[in-house]
């Protein structure tokens, strides 16, 4: 196949929202015929995370879908269905409307996307959230869970 492609030199054949409805797929052509895809994501204002030691960092998506992946990855069908609870999270947290956000936020909207997609990823994620020591604190979230969805 040929060298790069310079995307300015190329012309838009068509354009279509990707279901998350932040991002915008582009299908393009460059002048000697090749077409190819782009994918273009609406980018948002700067966010800083503010940690359990006070610390500030920028939010990074990227870390944020590693960390669900890592704890819960294994209890979803799919990378997509992580991709929409991070969508989801990141949605929750913007419209707050704040400069900055405590990671806890962060984990407590995390929670409440599994608890609506998967207990056990929920349970699984609260264990780390809460930081739980004893089978009591585990059981006591169980039992918390059982009372909310009945």
């Amino acid at each position: 196949m040929g060298g790069a492609i310079n995307i300015g030199d190329s012309r838009v054949i068509e354009s279509r929202e990707v279901g998350d409805g932040i991002t915008i797929r582009r299908r393009r052509e460059s002048p000697d015929g090749r077409r190819f895809t782009t994918y273009e994501r609406i980018e948002k204002p700067n966010l800083a995370v503010v940690k359990k030691d006070s610390t500030r960092e920028l939010y990074d998506r990227d870390k944020l879908y590693g960390a669900i992946r890592k704890s819960v990855g294994k209890f979803f069908a799919s990378e997509i269905e992580i991709e929409d609870i991070v969508n989801d999270v990141e949605e929750s947290l913007y419209a707050l409307g704040e400069n900055e956000v405590s990671s806890k936020t962060i984990g407590g909207f995390v929670l409440d996307e599994l608890a609506k997609k998967n207990e056990v990823a929920y349970v699984r994620f609260a264990s780390v959230y809460h930081e739980f020591k004893t089978l009591d604190e585990f059981e006591a979230i169980l039992a918390s869970r059982r009372k909310g969805t009945k």
